[in-house]
């Protein structure tokens, strides 16, 4: 039996005793579960509820592999964790004397031994809440690193009838994404509007691309130009199944309305479910599509563009990276070697200076063409990897907007002793210039933003400049 499993067999028994005993002191518990810090499986277990040792685990696991592990104050972490802790009582009318913070001195170990003395005495108290207490405070522990590529990933589920391929939400897609919202609030612009209806309860209320949201749920998406919370409703998760009231505008014909939307399971139209999408553009330009930095996603963007080249000269290469959320840096790097040998396409630090180089991969054949690469603040992570590449080593231009600024750096993961994933990144990326990319965004070379009255039409300003700039 493996130590993770030993581990889990223990903590089973733990959770099964907590129903009707208070939690023994720590120096009569196993420590397994607190110093165990391992890759996934290939096959997880069933997941298993969160205690304090699975806590304990996340949290040596953090400090001992995130990249700025070993100059993080640890008190920021047990204190969010503490907060998170105290806020969740409050919500279910419970409060008890002890919950209040214990002193910490910056000590990774004490503190962690102050933390977890005041955290048993308040969960003993309230034991129908401790599950939930302790899932809040893992997630706020992890939340508090404020790292896009840090996560805890729990309690995933999928609504009952989904098929492989189905969305879920209000079936909308707006300016102003997931990782805009991450990003902060000043990393959006107004208005609001609908870019995409993909199906669902949008698409039976008659919305249209162009479709100004002028307020969801009574609030306004934006307040002195900055973007407000409110916007996250447009895009909720499973379970979540609460209603949405927007108040919108169709700029074209002046009508305002409002209309109220539930989330649910919609079928997704099957082509833009594709990976690499191409055509043909003005008869001499390779026009492709790329949503993801999947696994062979590079060499099915090669392969589109030689099949458009095909008994004719291509004067150039669009490849739209809109909404690309990233994926794989090796198929970031293999496209980018399409383009270009021998150069330096990133750096991955660890806190203290210490990079590994990425090279491109000088076996890739090159193709020998001028290349314009659409971006917006939906393109992250690998996406941004490359849109840093074709900008700083000149071989390529940007149009659009500015990218997302979601690239910390590449995640590993770890399995958590309840079977539970943690990720997040153990070195810090860097552009070819050795620039800081993460929370600022690659800036485009034109900037070429989408408006409401273009989408409304189906124009495309951004294709439309980058297709000039590949005939001059």
């Amino acid at each position: 039996m493996t130590i993770l499993r030993i581990a889990a067999a223990g903590l089973a028994l733990l959770l099964a005793a907590a129903c009707t005993a208070p939690t023994p002191p720590r120096g009569q518990v196993s420590a397994a579960a607190g110093t165990v810090c391992a890759p996934p499986r290939a096959t997880p277990e069933a997941e298993m509820a969160t205690t304090i040792d699975v806590i304990e685990q996340a949290y040596f696991c953090i400090l001992g592999n995130y990249y700025s592990g070993t100059t993080l104050d640890v008190r920021s972490l047990l204190a969010a964790g503490l907060v998170a802790l105290t806020q969740e009582l409050n919500r279910n009318g419970r409060d008890v004397p002890e919950a209040g913070m214990p002193a910490l001195t910056g000590d990774r170990r004490a503190d962690w031994t102050a933390f977890e003395t005041t955290y048993r005495k308040i969960t003993d108290q309230v034991p129908g809440l401790r599950d939930r207490l302790a899932v809040v405070t893992l997630e706020s522990i992890v939340a508090a690193l404020g790292d896009n590529h840090a996560r805890w990933t729990h309690d995933v589920k999928r609504p009952p009838d989904y098929y492989d391929g189905d969305g879920y939400g209000l079936g909308l897609q707006a300016n102003v994404n997931g990782p805009q919202l991450d990003a902060g609030p000043g990393a959006a612009l107004p208005p609001l509007f609908v870019t995409i209806v993909q199906g669902g309860a949008a698409q039976a209320a008659g919305l249209r691309p162009g479709d100004v949201i002028e307020s969801i749920n009574g609030s306004a998406p934006f307040i002195d130009g900055r973007s407000t919370p409110a916007i996250a409703a447009l895009y909720p998760q499973y379970p979540d199944a609460r209603p949405v009231r927007l108040r919108l505008l169709r700029q074209t014909t002046g009508r305002h309305w409002t209309v109220t939307l539930k989330p649910g399971l919609y079928q997704r139209d099957l082509a833009t479910l594709q990976l690499v999408r191409s055509k043909l553009l003005e008869d001499d330009i390779a026009y492709v599509r790329m949503t993801g930095f999947a696994p062979g996603s590079a060499n099915r963007v090669l392969k589109a563009i030689s099949r458009l080249r095909t008994g004719r000269t291509l004067s150039g290469v669009v490849l739209d990276l809109r909404g690309n959320g990233g994926g794989s840096p090796v198929e970031a790097i293999r496209l980018l070697s399409a383009f270009v040998h021998g150069k330096v396409t990133a750096y991955q630090c660890t806190v203290d200076g210490r990079c590994v180089t990425s090279w491109t991969d000088d076996t890739v054949e090159l193709l020998h063409l001028p290349l314009a690469v659409l971006t917006d603040r939906g393109c992250a992570s690998a996406c941004e990897h490359f849109s840093s590449a074709v900008k700083d080593l000149r071989i390529g231009r940007l149009v659009g907007t500015r990218t997302a600024g979601v690239i910390s750096g590449p995640a590993r993961g770890y399995l958590l002793a309840n079977n539970t994933l943690l990720s997040f990144p153990d070195r810090h990326h860097l552009g070819p210039d050795r620039e800081v990319i993460d929370r600022i965004g690659v800036p485009p070379d034109h900037y070429v933003p989408l408006t409401p009255k273009d989408a409304a039409a189906g124009h495309d300003p951004a294709l439309a400049k980058a297709l000039t700039l590949l005939h001059t």
